[in-house]
C-alpha cells in the first residue's frame, strides 16, 4: 500500500513539473552587445551559463566594424552582425528574453522590432536619463515591456555604506557635473531621508580647470567626500584629483568601484558584472509577467554584490571599519 502511494504522489509530482511554465531561462534569449570590454564579456558569459540546456542562446553583435560573429553550437545560434536597425531573429509566437548590454546595444535594441519583453544592462544612470530623453516612446512602446538594469547600487545603498563606516559623521560632500543633476537629486532624497539626515554639501564643477577651486571650497564643509558614477567618477583623473584632497584633508572617500579603492579611497559597494547578469535575468522574468503593457520602464539599480575597503587607507586614518563580509551584510539586509 505504501508503494502504491508513493507512486500516486510520484506520479502527481511528474504531472506538476509537466505542466509548469516555463521560466524565462528556458527560452530564447537573445544578447546584443555593442563594445568589447571586458565587464560586458564577463556579463555575457554568466547568461550564457545560465541558460538552460532546453533553452536557445543567440549573440548579436551591434555596430560598424563589429567582431565576426560567433560559430553556431549546441545552445547559440549564428550571430548577426548588425547596424543600429535590425530585423528581428524571430517570429512572435517564438518571443523570449532580450538583453541589450550598454549603452550602443540598448539604442539598437529599442530600435528593433518585435515585442518580445526587453531588459537593458550595464547602464549609468545618465546613461540612461539621456535615453529616455532620446526615445521616450521607444521605452514605452504599448506593445512591449521593458526593464532597465543600472550598473551601480542606489544611492541609498552608497550612503548606507558611509553610515555604517563613519557613524558619528554627518556631513558629506560631493563634487557633481551639471550633467549629474539626476544623480545628485537621488543623493539628495536619500540624505534626507537617512535617520539622522546626513548635511549634504555639494559643489558643481562644469569643466577640469574648476574642479580644484570646487574642491577647495567643499573640503572645508566635509567629513568625508563621495565619487558619483559620473563623468567625473569615469575620469580618472578627475577621480585622482578628488582622492589626492581627501587624503590632503584627511577624509576618507568613497565610491561605486573597485578601480576607486584600489587607487586610494577607502570603500565602495560594488556589483560585478557576473551578479548584474544574475540581476537582469531575474529583471526579465519580472518584465515577462508584468500585467500591463505601454507603462514606464521598470528601472531597477544594481543590487550591491560587495563592499570593498582599503585596508592600508583605513589604516592611515585612524578608523577601523568592519570587515568587508560584515558591510556587505549590512547593505544585503532590509532597510
Amino acid at each position: 500500500m505504501h508503494r502504491a502511494v508513493h507512486a500516486l504522489l510520484a506520479f502527481g509530482l511528474v504531472l506538476c513539473l509537466a505542466a509548469a511554465p516555463r521560466v524565462a531561462s528556458a527560452a530564447t534569449l537573445t544578447v546584443l552587445v555593442g563594445d568589447d570590454q571586458a565587464a560586458s564579456a564577463e556579463f555575457v558569459q554568466q547568461l550564457r551559463t545560465g541558460q538552460s540546456a532546453s533553452g536557445k542562446f543567440e549573440l548579436v553583435r551591434i555596430g560598424p566594424g563589429a567582431p565576426a560573429a560567433e560559430p553556431a553550437s549546441a545552445d547559440t545560434e549564428p550571430a548577426a552582425n548588425t547596424g543600429v536597425r535590425t530585423r528581428s531573429l524571430r517570429t512572435a509566437s517564438d518571443a523570449g528574453l532580450t538583453v541589450a548590454v550598454g549603452t550602443a546595444a540598448a539604442r539598437a535594441a529599442l530600435e528593433r522590432p518585435g515585442a518580445e519583453p526587453l531588459v537593458l544592462a550595464m547602464l549609468s544612470r545618465l546613461d540612461y536619463e539621456t535615453l529616455k530623453a532620446a526615445s521616450p516612446a521607444a521605452l514605452r512602446r504599448g506593445d512591449r515591456r521593458v526593464g532597465v538594469l543600472l550598473r551601480d547600487p542606489a544611492m541609498a545603498d552608497q550612503l548606507a555604506l558611509v553610515n555604517a563606516v563613519l557613524p558619528q559623521k554627518r556631513r558629506l560632500g560631493v563634487i557633481a557635473t551639471p550633467e549629474s543633476e539626476p544623480l545628485v537629486r537621488e543623493l539628495q532624497r536619500a540624505a534626507q531621508n537617512a535617520n539622522p539626515a546626513w548635511d549634504l554639501q555639494v559643489e558643481i564643477a562644469p569643466d577640469a580647470r574648476s574642479l580644484a577651486a570646487a574642491l577647495r571650497a567643499l573640503v572645508p564643509r566635509s567629513d568625508a567626500l563621495m565619487v558619483l558614477p559620473d563623468l567625473i567618477g569615469d575620469s580618472q583623473a578627475a577621480t585622482l584629483s578628488v582622492l589626492h584632497a581627501g587624503a590632503g584633508a584627511g577624509l576618507p572617500v568613497f565610491g561605486a568601484s573597485e578601480g576607486l579603492v584600489r587607487s586610494g579611497g577607502l570603500a565602495a559597494a560594488v556589483s560585478t558584472p557576473g551578479q548584474l547578469a544574475q540581476q537582469a535575468r531575474q529583471l526579465g522574468q519580472k518584465v515577462a509577467s508584468a500585467g500591463s503593457t505601454g507603462n514606464s520602464p521598470l528601472v531597477e539599480a544594481a543590487t550591491p554584490a560587495t563592499v570593498r575597503i582599503n585596508a592600508t587607507v583605513a589604516r592611515g586614518l585612524g578608523l577601523r571599519p568592519p570587515e568587508e563580509r560584515e558591510l556587505t551584510e549590512r547593505l544585503a539586509a532590509p532597510r
